[in-house]
């Protein structure tokens, strides 16, 4: 039960600081020490961040720091692909889903430690400088729209709550600061994890209650815990340590599909 503990002040802290480092490593952590599949694992996990992420979107609304437009507009465009995702997750084989969440962490890991997902000066959804808001056209909801379709899917697909792909995406497509940024995606974690968990519940998924309650209320204290340390901690660094860690849990999980 410690371990269980640790591992969700450990997760919520991440996702406190980054607004995406939880999520990809929720589900990995409980196949671990509860000796889960993806599927298992994944609404588990997905609660549990998405929970934690509603205290992030209440303080980031307070800070006047959330583009809750964007969360919005981002969040109704994942609905049908985050519920065909949590349909794939039932058909998939474990191995096959586990091999595939391993790839796209290397991907995520690769870019954010080299740095290849901030483009500010060619973004094609500006800010408004005056406002702090982004500008809306045609553009701005197009690609925006784009971040909401891939995270969708890989959030019913996978149970990690979309941040791990928002983040990178919101650096790379508008020239909002980290601060806005990390605010917006918690938000957006929050809205499209509840479509899914409604997708897992109506499916029939059943959650063990002990795991599931120690679990939240670790990851919960962790956010608690990560947004006050943000201020305090150089953005860049978190970013590398983060990938370093996404690094090694997709070798673990890669090994584990393969020799099991």
């Amino acid at each position: 039960m410690w371990a269980l503990i640790l591992e969700g002040l450990a997760i919520g802290v991440l996702l406190g600081l980054t607004g995406a480092g939880g999520g990809i490593l929720a589900v990995p952590a409980l196949m671990t020490t509860q000796g889960w599949t993806v599927a298992q694992a994944a609404p588990v996990g997905l609660l549990a961040v998405t929970l934690s992420a509603l205290v992030g979107t209440f303080e980031g609304l307070f800070k006047r720091i959330v583009r809750y437009r964007a969360a919005l507009w981002i969040a109704l465009i994942s609905i049908p692909t985050a519920r065909y995702g949590v349909h794939l997750a039932d058909i998939v084989s474990p191995v096959w889903l586990t091999l595939a969440f391993s790839l796209v962490m290397l991907i995520v890991a690769y870019r954010i430690f080299f740095n290849k997902v901030t483009d500010h000066g060619n973004a094609p959804c500006k800010v408004n400088q005056t406002t702090g808001r982004l500008i809306w056209n045609v553009k701005t909801a197009s690609f925006l729209a784009g971040i909401g379709v891939v995270a969708g899917l890989l959030t019913g697909l996978l149970g990690v709550g979309g941040g791990f792909v928002i983040v990178p995406a919101l650096r790379k497509f508008t020239d909002l600061d980290m601060r806005s940024i990390v605010a917006t995606s918690l938000m957006i974690i929050f809205l499209i994890g509840g479509v899914s968990i409604s997708a897992h519940v109506l499916d029939g998924f059943q959650y063990p209650v002990s795991v599931t309650l120690t679990f939240v209320l670790a990851c919960i204290v962790g956010m608690l815990i990560g947004r006050s340390l943000m201020q305090r901690i150089d953005s860049n660094k978190v970013q590398k340590i983060f990938a370093t860690t996404v690094v090694g849990v997709a070798m673990y999980l890669i090994y584990s599909a393969l020799m099991g």
